[in-house]
């Protein structure tokens, strides 16, 4: 019986000891955040009608991918009355030239119709400019976000037809207290959590705020409300497995365990 009972009392011991280790271990409560990413707008130079979409939200475009186009009638006719001018300046110029040499013209009128004809040719490569420009091609890799106007509707100059998002341009913000700021470097890797998430996504911080502003209303808790916090950004190891808006926890930490949020 006496061994029963030392038997029993060693385990309750073995047992309260777990536990109150347990309690007193540290836990990572992580700093709350959301997924953004810095978009590549593609805008025509001038207002017109898109006549054509070649892509659709989701799509993945290279450099140099068509991507729409828009009316071209006003600038297809500005590019022949620039030809015609060009025309009529060479025929100028072919004719002081002629004159000048045989002596009967005048290096003035030489002059004149070089300046001329260099003139026109200026103006068509600009017109030129102008007509190729109503398409647009993709200035970067990526992943066609939103599309803004569509086949048949009229867009404005230099408002965007669509955006583009280059997988180098998502990061991660997320705001710290000032207390923790001694832990935080940039090159430091941090462990980023989400719901439904894979377990090993990192990422590494490029920017910390050097000042200081209110807690973001985008974070809910109340502990946090009212304090001074600092912003920082960081780049996710593998941005396919994030998206745009997407709450994230963040964990300076990767073996601290975290903490319940329930």
């Amino acid at each position: 019986m006496r061994s029963s009972r030392r038997i029993f009392a060693t385990a309750l011991a073995v047992v309260l000891a777990t536990g109150l280790a347990g309690c007193k271990e540290k836990r990572d409560p992580g700093f709350q955040g959301w997924v953004e990413a810095d978009m590549i707008y593609v805008s025509p130079d001038e207002a017109g009608r898109v006549s054509k979409l070649e892509v659709r939200e989701g799509d993945v475009v290279k450099v140099g991918d068509p991507l729409y186009s828009v009316d071209d009638d006003l600038q297809l006719a500005d590019l022949n009355q620039t030809k015609a001018t060009l025309a009529n300046a060479q025929q100028v110029f072919d004719r002081a030239d002629s004159l000048r040499k045989t002596g009967s013209g005048t290096q003035a009128a030489l002059d004149s119709a070089v300046s001329d004809l260099r003139v026109a040719q200026a103006r068509v490569v600009t017109s030129q400019t102008r007509l190729a420009r109503r398409k647009g091609f993709a200035p970067v890799a990526g992943t066609i976000q939103q599309i803004y106007f569509r086949e048949g509707e009229m867009v404005a100059a230099q408002r965007p037809v669509l955006s583009i998002m280059p997988p180098g341009n998502m990061k991660l913000r997320f705001f710290v207290p000032e207390t923790e700021l001694p832990k935080l470097s940039v090159g430091d890797e941090v462990r980023v959590a989400c719901d439904n998430c894979a377990a090993d996504l990192t990422a590494k911080i490029y920017f910390i705020a050097t000042s200081a502003e209110y807690t973001p209303p985008v974070i809910y808790s109340l502990d946090e409300r009212n304090k001074l916090v600092y912003l920082v950004q960081a780049r996710p190891s593998r941005p396919d497995a994030l998206r745009v808006g997407q709450p994230i926890d963040v964990y300076l930490n990767p073996k601290t365990p975290v903490a319940d949020k329930r």
